[in-house]
């Protein structure tokens, strides 16, 4: 998903810049569904989990596309555009302190480490590594220039470390027995990892 291209038989096909990997993933007690390797998993930026629609939701999307023509799809970004807001992201500024406060999260996320929670040795079995990090700030930035400002913040970090991080912490099987969620690691690591008092 890195590279930048991909190879068919023997043609190797360079990618655009604004290519992406988008996915869906059922629920792995589906049948047929296999999860996939951590390695792969990492490369992800994001778990987004999205839940159902509403009643309302439900019927607009029966309406729309279950008529005679096709529901139109309106373009709201062209390439460059796409290219000029992954740009701006790069160029929001983060103060150390909001790096180190992303490192802290990240690295408590592995057992045994300094400054990870109890609940982190006992229920995980592997953390997040170093594009956990990557995520968590470009995320921050992307959300403060959503919020319409101009330098990320600790909550900034806060506010993205759930699909940042919900796929790259693995609980054992103690954890699945209990059911206890990737998603109350999270929460429990938020709770522990104390923010900076200040972004900037």
């Amino acid at each position: 998903m890195q590279e930048g291209q991909i190879t068919v038989g023997d043609e190797t096909i360079t990618l655009s810049e604004t290519f992406w990997v988008l996915a869906t993933q059922n629920p792995i007690e589906h049948e047929g569904t296999y999860p996939l390797p951590e390695a792969q998993l990492d490369r992800f930026m994001f778990d987004i989990r999205l839940d159902y629609p509403s009643e309302n939701e439900e019927v607009e999307i029966l309406r729309a596309t279950t008529g005679v023509e096709a529901p139109p799809v309106e373009r709201v970004l062209d390439a460059e555009r796409v290219l000029t807001l992954q740009r701006w992201v790069r160029e929001v500024p983060v103060a150390g302190n909001v790096l180190e406060y992303a490192a802290r999260l990240v690295r408590a996320t592995r057992p045994g480490t300094s400054g990870a929670p109890d609940e982190v040795t006992r229920w995980v079995r592997w953390g997040a590594g170093p594009r956990a990090g990557q995520a968590l700030i470009l995320g921050a930035k992307a959300h403060a220039l959503l919020a319409g400002r101009f330098h990320a913040t600790p909550d900034d970090v806060r506010r993205v470390a759930a699909p940042v991080l919900r796929h790259r912490v693995l609980v054992n099987f103690s954890a699945e027995a209990k059911g206890v969620s990737p998603d109350a690691i999270v929460g429990r690591l938020l709770e522990a990892v104390s923010p900076p008092r200040s972004g900037l």
